[in-house]
């Protein structure tokens, strides 16, 4: 077996460009990252709302969208409108998604952004009504489209490192912690981990249990419990993947020289993979890196590039995933009833913090 670099770090092109997308949402995710990636790609944005409409017009000028409706029943209603891609807070899903599925004649998918819902119960109530109404959900699980993961699945299904051993993710990042985020009482395990904790389940699948340690963060000033959190997953099979995700970072705006990165390392029985995420560098277009070394090629480091970045490239690979469904009648690879079990993870990390427990992820589900 020889070693082939073409490791698929970007998704094909949809199959079918054309369908006719309407925005919920008009904030930063929407205006920089989904609008961009959708030209870039070639995709019909044909309307959008947000609250304020003032906000939706302006983006809806910025970025040549041609239609700005002041309310998203009014989109809702819009016959010609056929996939719905929501970019609200997540305990503001639900209610969209429950207008929208009243017109599942002319609404085939809904891309949702992650997380699904403020929880695994009301995530279960947005999948249980687009099932009924027959709608495809997506999920924009967009960590999943980042290049160095897709490229790491790549390896890690061709079988470059052999069986799985350990995988890590160290997150020194501080995030900028949006005013809704005060109305949930969940901080980063729902709004940053699930990006890591998703990304595990997409390379290794589920894992049984989860132990997570938490303490707040020093810089955030309302009140919380998840600030900087600490979590190990294990898996039937042995294998354990775990991550730090430090908010903290030291006191980087406070006056100290910053250390700010995201690393990701997977050890094999036959190999190595290791990298970087480049979203810390946003606004910079900074490509993600990986590098990986196998017996099949002893002694040689494989380091493949490429230009693409996360944000907002990423995000043409989710919608375009929806599309491929609607096209040919296949379940997103990301799919809400996939997504659950995210979900569920995030349920079983917060119920390890309050019981303070390593908690199987079975005792969430039903």
């Amino acid at each position: 077996m020889t070693v082939d670099l073409n490791l698929e770090h970007v998704p094909p092109p949809a199959k079918k460009k054309d369908y006719r997308i309407g925005a919920v949402g008009a904030g930063f995710i929407m205006r920089d990252c989904h609008l961009v990636a959708y030209r870039k790609a070639g995709y019909n944005v044909a309307a959008i709302t947000s609250l304020p409409p003032d906000e939706a017009r302006a983006v809806a000028k910025l970025r040549g969208v041609p239609k700005v409706y002041d309310s998203a029943q009014e989109l809702l209603a819009d016959p010609s409108i056929e996939v719905l891609d929501i970019a609200v807070p997540p305990h503001r899903q639900l209610a969209i998604v429950r207008e929208a599925v009243k017109h599942a004649g002319h609404i085939k998918g809904i891309l949702a952004q992650k997380p699904l819902a403020a929880n695994y119960r009301e995530a279960k109530e947005v999948v249980r009504l687009c099932e009924k109404a027959g709608i495809t959900l997506g999920v924009n699980q967009n960590m999943r489209y980042d290049q160095s993961i897709r490229a790491l699945k790549t390896v890690l299904q061709r079988g470059y490192l052999g069986e799985p051993v350990l995988a890590t993710v160290e997150m020194r990042a501080i995030p900028h912690w949006q005013p809704w985020i005060l109305e949930l009482g969940r901080v980063t395990l729902l709004n940053m981990s699930i990006h890591h904790l998703d990304s595990f389940r997409f390379l290794f699948g589920d894992p049984e249990r989860v132990y997570v340690s938490a303490r707040t963060d020093p810089r955030t000033k309302f009140e919380h419990r998840d600030g900087i959190v600490l979590y190990i997953l294990e898996y039937a099979s042995g294998f354990r993947a775990a991550a730090w995700d430090d908010v903290w970072t030291g006191p980087a705006r406070e006056g100290a020289a910053p250390d700010i990165y995201i690393k990701w390392r997977v050890e094999g029985i036959d190999g190595l993979a290791q990298g970087t995420i480049g979203w810390p560098g946003y606004p910079n277009a900074t490509p993600s890196t990986m590098e990986f070394t196998t017996k099949l090629e002893p002694g040689v480091w494989f380091s493949p590039r490429w230009t693409e970045v996360w944000f907002p490239d990423a995000f043409g690979g989710t919608m375009g995933m929806l599309l491929d469904s609607l096209a040919d009648g296949s379940e997103p690879a990301v799919s809400g009833r996939d997504n659950l079990k995210t979900m569920a993870l995030i349920d079983a990390c917060y119920k390890s913090v309050e019981e303070r427990r390593p908690v199987e992820i079975r005792e969430i589900l039903d």
